[in-house]
């Protein structure tokens, strides 16, 4: 079902009844785990009680009655002209399970999480707020929104869909929160990461502290070593964070959580909707990617497939939903991917990409960008490829900027590649490619300087003899012939293109793999 987004919410909140704008569909049951409801709580464990918003006649704190086809979808309307209505249908736990919720919305949580999303920058979300439009209005309306959150009847925005182009053609859909949600998204994640944190596997790298993609690539590559595992089982989950059940996250998140009012609150964003093209849709499943949120929740719902690959006494590494098994032949391998297919279809709900999955050999597997040369990590031939790709545009003559300007972008895109792809043992490949973009540099000079009288009056000022610069001046050869060029060659030689802002990639991966013999 499709409703038009309406504009002009204040900071993109709503605080209708205390269920609004949770989908009730039918919970799914499936073995020994139990259901969940609408509002995020397992079936199993809920007691049904009676709630003054609840029965055939329900109403909003407006007074209107209920309609499942409303036309303003939830978390748009401008809730703050309304008081924020009691909630007494809550039952809380025993001891510190109460105090979750206010733990979230402790003042230095929410500052902290402010910070963070600050710092992150971002697009706005449906309701046009921009980063540094957010505190003046967000500092009017917190008391209220506080009040809405504790009692249970805030209802966030929807979030704005926007497609990324992926790298193998497709897009890769994005939700954007607005910037409220994104805050409230990031106090919630502050405080449930440190109860999920000690429980997550050792072989689990993404979305963590002190963890990051390289920690998993370094296992891989050690346990081919160490172990001689050559035969990896590459499982590709099919668009990942669109297909996660509601229900059987929330049934991981209920283990740990037993604040009811968190609970509902996560349930709320899984369901908050996202607006395409100005029109509302709803999500019966899948966790928007986008949100501060997102990462702890894909790890709460994998963390049980990490747990069932340890049991199996499998050696692997996860770094988000990118996985790889390693195992000792073929046959073992074949016979791991479908069992562990299954468990993830089964027990989880998730589609496995059969075209992109495969047991393949270690020297052919690709993981997190990465490919594994025996035991040496190298960069995969499709992430070389996307940075040939970059360079050539960054460095095109066809785009009329400034040298100091494409230096500068050039620069920013070489510091940020070699970081994480300078893991690479490649010395050699890094060679290569600092001589290439230095001579597509020179090339470009060398068009910008475009007649003939400038190019000899630069070669001179550039120090090369007059004989020399009338010489290649006068040349008919093409920029990317004269690039190569000596007389080009000193004049704009190395240590002038450094001065000038260009970052050698030569030290760059020396500084990543021998950090003591650079200064």
């Amino acid at each position: 079902m499709k409703h038009p987004v309406p504009s002009g919410s204040i900071v993109g909140g709503n605080t209708g009844g205390a269920r609004a704008g949770v989908s009730r569909g039918r919970s799914s049951r499936r073995g020994n785990e139990p259901g969940v409801g609408s509002d995020g709580l397992p079936v199993r464990r809920r007691i049904r009680r009676s709630h003054p918003d609840e029965g055939p006649n329900r109403t909003h704190a407006s007074g209107s009655a209920r309609s499942s086809s409303a036309q303003t979808p939830p978390g748009v309307a401008d809730w703050w002209c309304e008081a924020v209505p009691p909630d007494a249908g809550y039952e809380q736990g025993q001891g510190q399970a109460d105090h979750l919720l206010e733990a979230i919305l402790d003042t230095t949580n929410v500052s902290t999480a402010w910070r963070r999303v600050k710092a992150n920058r971002g697009a706005p979300g449906v309701d046009g707020i921009t980063i540094d439009d957010f505190p003046a209005r967000f500092r009017e309306h917190w008391p209220r929104l506080r009040d809405a959150l504790l009692a249970g009847t805030y209802v966030p925005a929807p979030v704005r869909r926007v497609e990324l182009a992926k790298p193998d053609g497709g897009v890769r859909p994005l939700g954007i929160p607005t910037v409220l949600d994104r805050v409230i998204q990031q106090t919630i994640a502050q405080q449930l990461g440190p109860i999920f944190e000690p429980g997550f596997s050792d072989h689990s790298y993404g979305f963590r502290p002190h963890r990051r993609a390289h920690d998993a690539v370094r296992h891989v590559a050690n346990t081919i070593k160490q172990e001689g595992r050559r035969i990896a089982v590459d499982l590709d989950l099919s668009k990942f964070f669109d297909r996660v059940n509601h229900d059987v996250l929330m049934v991981r998140v209920a283990r740990k959580v037993k604040d009811r009012r968190v609970l509902r609150l996560i349930a709320r964003y899984l369901r908050a909707g996202v607006a395409v093209d100005g029109r509302w849709q709803r999500t019966a499943e899948g966790v928007p990617q986008g949100g501060p949120l997102s990462p702890l929740l894909a790890n709460v719902v994998l963390d049980d497939l990490d747990h069932e690959l340890e049991r199996r006494g499998h050696r692997f590494a996860r770094y988000a939903d990118d996985f790889v098994i390693l195992v000792k032949s073929q046959r073992a391998g074949e016979r791991v991917m479908a069992s562990i297919s299954r468990f993830l279809e089964d027990t989880l709900k998730l589609k496995v990409n059969e075209t992109k999955s495969a047991v393949v050999q270690t020297n052919a597997l690709t993981f997190l960008g990465f490919a594994f040369k025996g035991s040496r990590i190298v960069w995969s031939e499709q992430s070389l490829w996307r940075f040939e790709h970059e360079v050539r545009e960054l460095t095109s003559r066809r785009w009329g900027v400034a040298m100091a300007v494409r230096i500068q972008h050039l620069g920013q895109y070489l510091r940020g590649w070699m970081g994480y792809y300078g893991l690479s043992r490649t010395y050699g490949a890094v060679r290569h490619l600092e001589h290439w973009i230095r001579r597509r540099l020179r090339c470009c000079y060398w068009k910008m300087w475009k007649t003939r009288r400038n190019r000899i009056r630069q070669l001179l000022r550039l120090g090369v003899s007059k004989r020399d610069a009338i010489l290649n001046g006068l040349s008919g050869s093409g920029c990317w012939a004269m690039s190569k060029s000596p007389a080009l060659n000193q004049a704009l030689h190395n240590d002038w293109l450094t001065v000038e802002g260009l970052p050698s990639l030569v030290q760059l991966w020396t500084h990543i793999h021998y950090p003591t013999t650079v200064r």
